[in-house]
């Protein structure tokens, strides 16, 4: 499985990626969001994740 992390040194908090993979990305309690479903994204989710990462405005996230 992918790896996808959410920078968040770079996340300006707009919540794009929260629109474009909701069961992947929610805003923390920090206010930045992040990967709710660990490092590690199942293979049927990932089509979301590419276009969540995509549209990020500051690259905050990261898929290996």
């Amino acid at each position: 499985m992918p790896a996808v992390k959410v920078l968040k040194d770079k996340c300006i908090a707009c919540g794009l990626c929260t629109g474009v993979a909701s069961q992947v990305f929610v805003m923390g309690d920090d206010g930045l969001a992040e990967n709710v479903l660990g490092e590690e994204v199942p293979e049927d989710l990932m089509d979301s994740v590419k276009e969540a990462k995509d549209a990020c405005p500051v690259q905050a996230i990261e898929v290996e």
